[in-house]
């Protein structure tokens, strides 16, 4: 239920602390790699990356339905929460790309399509336009690939001794990148009659 209109805005809530956790979860990801491996073997790495990622999916998930259920949704709540999004997935690529687990051309079109997007979307709000440029089905399913790929290249090993993860991570992937070129370019053509207008 929403504040009543004499009462401040909710500025900290249960949806804003899950996307505060998912932010925090970014260096637990990156730094697991880091421990050396007569501490903890490459193998818990692994895991360990892959789950706190699946984790931090799963809250992005959730935090969004609680905020819209309950009417917590906040303006820092819905500036942070693709900002937790895209430093997630980029993080998490920059490390694969530093384990030799994801092709470099990839990590390139996935960080640059969102840094462009970003940046188009930015410039969209400028002009009151920001609405053209919100995020539609095609986004969201190139993000499910991208949040399914990942978690899978992190952990890299074989379920259950069978399963061979990191060729099914490497397949989708490679379906985000395309999925990312194209949603990158169905913006980039309902914004050119602004961007080429005198």
């Amino acid at each position: 239920m929403a504040s009543p209109p004499n009462n401040p805005p909710l500025t900290f809530n249960v949806p804003m602390a899950l996307t505060w956790a998912r932010i925090a979860m970014i260096p637990v990801i990156i730094g697991v790699f880091y421990v050396p491996d007569a501490w903890y073997p490459e193998h818990w790495k692994n895991a360990t990356a892959c789950w706190l990622f699946v984790l931090a999916a799963v809250t992005d998930a959730f935090d969004g339905y609680v905020a819209r259920r309950y009417g917590m949704v906040s303006r820092l709540g819905t500036f942070l929460d693709p900002v937790a999004d895209k430093l997630m997935v980029c993080a998490a690529l920059v490390v694969l790309l530093s384990l030799g687990r994801v092709d470099e051309f990839v990590a390139l079109v996935i960080i640059g399509r969102e840094i462009t997007v970003s940046a188009l979307r930015e410039w969209m709000a400028q002009i009151g336009k920001s609405s053209s440029v919100a995020v539609n089905s095609l986004g969201k399913i190139k993000t499910i690939a991208q949040m399914v790929a990942i978690p899978m290249l992190l952990f890299h090993d074989r379920l259950f001794g069978i399963i061979d993860v990191q060729a099914i991570g490497t397949l989708l992937i490679y379906i985000a990148a395309a999925l990312t070129v194209y949603s990158m370019l169905v913006y980039l053509r309902i914004a050119w009659p602004h961007l080429s207008d005198r």
